[in-house]
């Protein structure tokens, strides 16, 4: 189910997608009319990534889903063919330029992930939909972003409201954000570690993004 990525991978007890290959899939086929069919929380699940290709590739794109809130909740059918057309291309673009990840350009499709995979391991696999977790890990990581003097406080807002618009939560699980160490443990089996060196995909503006290294534990857990 890697659609246009060409990754394949599994969960395990040590972390998320971190046993896996690279597999181009011969063809991807996009039926939108498939989305009718899902349960409310897992449509708004799947959001939060369409809200991911905004901020780190195209602030158009991110203005225009500000616009048309209404008619995506509403599912309205040339809404998601538009939202699910671009997020593909834009994803596709950058899976060209770097395929198995050599170049780090591919690493922007990360934004918000390295919180999120930390949140979906503590909390215990789908307890939080994987969505859901990258909604509340994009927050953060602008909230870190800002915390470094990167990003503005409305950036940050815009991202917050959005999110909210499309009844997504922004913030950390009660039984999961006093965890620090347990935090910070998973962030270390993030892929984008070098060596104990945290490094986070962060926002310079809507539509931006850049790799930040060298990021403090003590500043990642002050943006829970």
């Amino acid at each position: 189910d890697s659609s246009v990525g060409g990754k394949t991978a599994v969960n395990s007890p040590r972390g998320k997608n971190l046993i896996g290959a690279f597999h181009q899939p011969s063809g991807v086929l996009v039926d939108t009319d498939v989305l009718s069919t899902l349960p409310d929380r897992d449509f708004r699940s799947g959001l939060a990534e369409v809200v991911k290709y905004g901020v780190i590739l195209d602030a158009d794109f991110f203005a225009w889903l500000e616009a048309n809130v209404a008619a995506i909740n509403q599912r309205d059918p040339a809404a998601l063919r538009h939202i699910v057309a671009r997020s593909c291309e834009l994803k596709a673009d950058v899976v060209r330029q770097d395929e198995h990840e050599t170049t780090g350009l591919r690493a922007v499709l990360n934004y918000g992930h390295t919180y999120a995979h930390a949140f979906e391991a503590l909390a215990g696999y789908g307890t939080l939909l994987h969505g859901e977790a990258v909604s509340i890990g994009m927050v953060c990581a602008s909230r870190l972003a800002e915390r470094l003097g990167r990003i503005t406080a409305n950036d940050t807002r815009r991202q917050v409201e959005l999110l909210q618009a499309f009844h997504l939560p922004i913030d950390v699980p009660a039984d999961v954000v006093d965890r620090h160490e347990e935090i910070v443990g998973c962030m270390m089996l993030d892929k984008k570690t070098e060596g104990r060196s945290l490094r986070f995909i962060l926002p310079s503006r809507i539509g931006h993004v850049e790799t930040v290294r060298n990021v403090t534990p003590a500043d990642a857990i002050a943006c829970l």
